[in-house]
């Protein structure tokens, strides 16, 4: 394969739509950093990813400088040396590793970004809305845009959000899936409680009560729990996965391309999922446009629940100059679909940049 040629790194800045409220942060803009890469022959790619404070011990100074080392050490050398070299230290930056081997990846034309034949992909949204009294009309507006499945954010406030949930539960009525996610918000005390209490009726899971380097909590809600766990932040390679595997009441593992060091890796964690006798549930919602395209292209014929690779929908604006089609609830890409960058739309929302020729 031809050598690395030019680089161009950069961070951008894309304002939401409206905020996305986690239980650690509050997002009004998503700052994805994007890399381009051309070979000596000129062929191009491109990949992203983006370092969510306050999800992990990854920072944005980190990964940049990650980057920035790796992209210089990549002169001269053939884009499989230069993702071995990556993945040697993919502990250091998962989210950077990530966005460099997907970029060769990409590079080199991985069938796993095909798209065979035209696919609709459902897709999840979250209930945003806290006033009791006006969750009845959001539930109706996501049924009309076609949403069959709800993600309700949990983690302040045991009571309240055992009143939020059976709010949503009553104006739904049947007509959609719930998917509960704390992001690691409860003590161990609070997810029992909170998941001990819950009506299982049209709940598929309860994401990620605590913290996620504490297995030993996680595994006491699991437990108890009236539902089925899912396992997010602790899931990055294939031995987490096992173990994950190994714990009663534990159904689901999610999986994000930008934790898993590539597509292959990827492709390898979401059939050691069902391997260990669960179901893997996939997508970044703090994704891009461009990392969405990649996990979606990942879940073709290979996830079976709706997906969570809705970031794109938050933000105001698209990268790709053939945006994909959102419709009825669902991600839709026809047959043979691959995305080339809007190179104007890109400059625009450029906020940092730097090139690399060798």
């Amino acid at each position: 394969m031809a050598k690395l040629g030019k680089v161009t790194l950069r961070r951008l800045h894309l304002p939401l739509v409206k905020p996305y409220r986690l239980s650690y942060r509050t997002f009004d803009v998503f700052e994805p950093f994007l890399l381009e890469v051309e070979d000596e022959t000129g062929r191009r790619s491109f990949s992203d990813g983006h370092v969510s404070p306050g999800s992990s011990k990854e920072t944005r100074e980190g990964a940049w400088a990650f980057l920035e080392r790796h992209i210089r050490a990549a002169a001269g050398r053939e884009p499989e040396e230069v993702t071995g070299k990556v993945l040697g230290e993919f502990e250091d930056s998962k989210v950077a590793a990530t966005i460099l081997v997907t970029a060769l990846e990409n590079l080199a034309a991985d069938p796993l970004l095909g798209v065979p034949e035209a696919v609709r992909l459902p897709l999840l949204i979250p209930i945003g809305q806290t006033d009791l009294a006006a969750i009845p009309a959001e539930v109706e507006d996501c049924l009309a845009q076609g949403y069959r499945t709800f993600k309700v954010k949990v983690g302040k406030d045991v009571e309240a959000d055992l009143q939020r949930v059976a709010a949503i539960q009553s104006a739904s009525a049947g007509r959609a899936t719930l998917r509960l996610d704390a992001n690691r918000a409860f003590d161990r005390a609070q997810g029992v409680s909170f998941s001990a209490r819950l009506d299982p009726t049209g709940i598929e899971l309860f994401e990620q009560p605590c913290a996620a380097e504490d297995w030993e909590s996680n595994e006491a809600v699991a437990r108890a729990s009236t539902v089925p766990l899912m396992l997010d932040e602790p899931i990055c390679t294939l031995d987490d996965i096992k173990r994950a595997g190994n714990i009663p009441g534990v159904g689901f593992c999610k999986l994000k391309l930008k934790r898993f060091g590539g597509l292959r890796r990827l492709r390898d964690g979401l059939e050691a999922v069902r391997a260990h006798g669960m179901e893997p549930v996939l997508g970044d919602g703090l994704g891009s446009e461009i990392h969405n395209w990649m996990e979606a292209s990942l879940a073709n014929g290979v996830i079976r629940n709706a997906g969570e690779f809705n970031g794109f929908l938050k933000c105001r604006d698209r990268l790709f100059a053939n945006p994909m089609t959102f419709r009825d609830g669902a991600l839709c890409l026809p047959k043979g679909y691959r995305p080339t960058l809007d190179p104007e739309a890109v400059e625009r929302l450029t906020a940092v940049r730097s090139d690399y020729v060798f």
